[in-house]
């Protein structure tokens, strides 16, 4: 009888600690989701992934080991925002991310009230009904504004330095941000008056969008082209860079992406190292803090490409070359 009872006593210690682990474990907090969201698609973002995992990381976040992360990619489809930002408010995702998109933004704003979502954009985040100010956003919204839309005017007189004859310059604006195209417009007409030049704006909704613009671009023989800011237009900047060399229309652009596909200029913000401060303003977040100001940048570069410049025969001028942060040869 007595051995029984140590058999069923070694057997119970035995279950007991095979079953310590597993408790262990039940009793260790979940680790939090993030929710990242952008309308383009992976292909497009994959140096800027990895610049925002690396802001995660100075404060202490890694992906896999003390936070995982829910990627969405809209591949494009804007009218898909609103329902994937469902989703992660249904998966009780901790915060969402919508690195360098206004659209993406508002489309998780307005899905949830609870949620935390830090953004990062280029459009004046108040004007697109973000937030209600930025030292005091208000709500759950917080993140980072990058000021490329108030930069229209420097890129277009950029632009006018190295193609001083032109007169008439097109804009491409993307109309699914209305905000932010309609700011856009008049920041640039407005420059444009003081330059002496006039602004023609194109509608751009899609790829053959694009393409029909830089036809009747050419047709009507305008002379230079930019573009607003937007996550749009960003994962579409091969096709831009290629269609603004195969027209011949020189153009300037808010990141360094496009002169690093062969485009001709760009100033703007290190976009970068914007997804980098995303990443810490998410962590910061995520440790507890609350009515986060929004950030603005505080730095910006001009980026040349001396071998688009060749293939254009444009003589970029000896003042711009000494100026800017990064000379492509």
């Amino acid at each position: 009888m007595l051995g029984v009872r140590r058999r069923d006593f070694i057997t119970l210690l035995g279950g007991a600690v095979a079953a310590w682990p597993l408790a262990a474990r039940a009793q260790q907090p979940a680790m939090p989701v993030i929710g990242f969201l952008r309308p383009s698609t992976r292909e497009s973002a994959v140096h800027l992934l990895a610049a925002f995992r690396a802001g995660l990381k100075e404060i202490g976040f890694v992906e896999g080991q003390n936070v995982a992360i829910e990627y969405r990619w809209a591949e494009r489809q804007e009218d898909r925002l609103r329902e994937i930002a469902a989703e992660l408010v249904r998966r009780q995702v901790a915060v969402i991310v919508t690195p360098g998109s206004t659209v993406a933004a508002l489309a998780a704003k307005a899905e949830t009230t609870t949620i935390p979502i830090v953004f990062s954009s280029g459009s004046d985040p108040v004007k697109a009904g973000l937030i209600a100010s930025l030292n005091s956003p208000g709500g759950n919204v917080t993140g980072i504004y990058q000021l490329s839309n108030d930069l229209i005017g420097k890129r277009l007189e950029l632009l006018h330095e190295v193609v001083p004859a032109v007169t008439t310059i097109a804009l491409l604006v993307n109309p699914a941000n209305a905000v932010a195209a309609d700011s856009t417009t008049k920041e640039a007409q407005a420059a444009a008056r003081s330059l002496g030049l006039e602004i023609k704006v194109f509608a751009t909704s899609n790829n053959r969008d694009i393409d029909a613009a830089f036809i009747e671009i050419a047709h009507q023989q305008i002379g230079a082209v930019l573009n607003m800011p937007d996550a749009f237009f960003t994962s579409r900047r091969v096709q831009l860079v290629t269609l603004a060399t195969r027209f011949a229309i020189p153009a300037i652009f808010s990141i360094r992406e496009y002169v690093e596909v062969g485009g001709l200029m760009s100033y703007g913000e290190n976009i970068a190292d914007q997804w980098r401060r995303v990443g810490i303003y998410v962590g910061r977040v995520l440790k507890g803090e609350k009515n986060l100001p929004v950030e603005q940048a505080a730095r910006f570069e001009f980026v040349i490409n001396l071998q688009t410049a060749r293939a254009f025969d444009l003589a970029i001028p000896s003042g711009l070359l000494a100026i800017a942060d990064e000379v492509i040869e």
